[in-house]
């Protein structure tokens, strides 16, 4: 089996920043079509070049509200009509936000529910039936007709009553993961999510910026004894969507430096 996804086009999900931009421009640089899809217009220009630059090559951008049905029709029109098939898709977009449990007014749940799990659910869904057609129109009888890999937490596993809404809509979206693998495999289309613990994004940056403190804190909660960069998430990623797992679905692959592994108790899963 081949981890190759050169040839392949994928949709990549919150990727004007963050572990989004990082597995887009991965799976770029292995020869995969990608287009990029985030709310975040002005970044996603940005990250292509500038508003003015002509996109050609292997890469695409799609900016708009994928919580919107048509939006995510939208999305999945322009790259058929940018690279004529999707192979792959990357639920990479997501939201952490903290909360408090007992504030009646809070409506993080609802919010990260919506964001973190349903919008990922409803585009998996049009992009499942757009990869059924396609393996249909190639009269392709073995084979994957496709790959859908969500990007989860190891939040989901664990509890930290400020993250109560992150936590209850990765759980959420490692059910989905498994459900959609068994109702998907008939077609061929694999299923699987990639739980991570803290990686050294942007915003981990930002938050962890003159806290020597915090960072020794995450460090020393994780067996390995450091912070995963978001290139190595990439990679695994790649693996999950390339043939080297053909025969994996509905699995959470756990990357995160064995810090799931510890009983103790839990910090922010960044």
């Amino acid at each position: 089996m081949s981890f190759s996804i050169s040839g392949k086009t994928a949709i990549v999900t919150g990727a004007a920043n963050g572990i989004g931009l990082a597995i887009a421009r991965h799976f770029a640089a292995q020869g995969a079509n990608v287009m990029l899809a985030d709310m975040d217009e002005e970044r996603l220009a940005d990250e292509l070049g500038g508003p003015g630059s002509a996109e050609d090559g292997n890469m695409r951008r799609f900016a708009g509200d994928l919580r919107e049905k048509l939006t995510q029709a939208n999305l999945l029109s322009a790259t058929i009509d940018a690279f004529e098939r999707v192979d792959i898709l990357v639920n990479a977009s997501r939201q952490v936000v903290r909360s408090d449990p007992l504030d009646a007014d809070d409506t993080s749940l609802e919010l990260l529910v919506e964001q973190n799990l349903l919008a990922g659910y409803r585009l998996s869904q049009m992009v499942a039936r757009k990869m059924i057609s396609q393996a249909e129109e190639d009269g392709r009888g073995e084979g994957a007709a496709g790959t859908i890999v969500n990007l989860s937490s190891i939040a989901a596993a664990r509890v930290h009553p400020a993250l109560l809404g992150y936590s209850v809509s990765t759980a959420a979206l490692n059910q989905l993961t498994r459900a959609l693998a068994v109702a998907l495999a008939p077609h061929r289309i694999r299923v699987n999510a990639l739980a991570f613990g803290s990686v050294m994004s942007e915003s981990l940056r930002e938050a962890l910026a003159g806290s020597e403190t915090e960072r020794e804190d995450i460090v020393s909660h994780t067996p390995l004894e450091r912070i995963a960069t978001a290139q190595e998430l990439a990679e695994s990623v790649q693996f999950l969507a390339s043939e080297a797992a053909g025969f994996i679905t509905g699995q959470i692959l756990v990357a995160d430096g064995g810090r799931s592994l510890l009983d103790a108790v839990s910090t922010p899963a960044h």
